[in-house]
């Protein structure tokens, strides 16, 4: 599936109409994230394409999670602080969305505590509308701990895991 220039000034409009502060959107090599707020890093690759308009930008709204979910964000400056001082290095998620350790219910999660990984390792997925986005670990070495819980709605930038390089 291509997408017209048509296709996306469209998809611009709804999201400057909406009330979201973020989006991403991925169509074979074509990648477009949306922001009206903080500038978001970009990945290193030479066919993204960062759109930025007015202040208006986002995406189409997801179901809310449980209102226990904002307490892994109050404690993630603890965690990064701690993990810091240790010589840590976190694995965060690149979008928002619901995280999940394996790739279908009941399958054996993508990586465990203790297991050695490369910058290239799927280490979970975030589900985005219906889309799954997988989510590498862009880091080298061993998972020490794994932060973010099966099914827990997660923010970008949130930390997943934390890695000993």
């Amino acid at each position: 599936m291509e997408l017209t220039e048509d296709d996306v000034l469209h998809i611009l409009k709804l999201i400057d109409e909406s009330k979201f502060d973020y989006f991403q959107l991925e169509v074979g090599e074509l990648k477009i994230t949306v922001s009206k707020g903080d500038p978001i890093p970009l990945a290193s690759s030479p066919r993204s394409a960062p759109v930025s308009q007015s202040p208006g930008a986002a995406v189409v709204e997801a179901p809310k999670a449980t209102p226990a979910a904002p307490a892994p964000q109050s404690a993630a400056p603890n965690i990064d602080a701690k993990a810091a001082a240790e010589g840590l290095l976190p694995i965060t998620a690149p979008i928002l969305g619901t995280f999940y350790v394996a790739p279908e219910p009941g399958a054996p999660p993508f990586v465990q505590v203790g297991a050695a990984i490369t910058e290239d390792t799927t280490v979970g997925l975030i589900e985005v509308m219906k889309v799954f986005n997988s989510v590498r670990a862009n880091v080298k070495g061993t998972v020490t701990q794994v932060v973010a819980q099966n099914g827990q709605f997660v923010e970008y930038g949130q930390t997943l895991f934390l890695v000993k390089p």
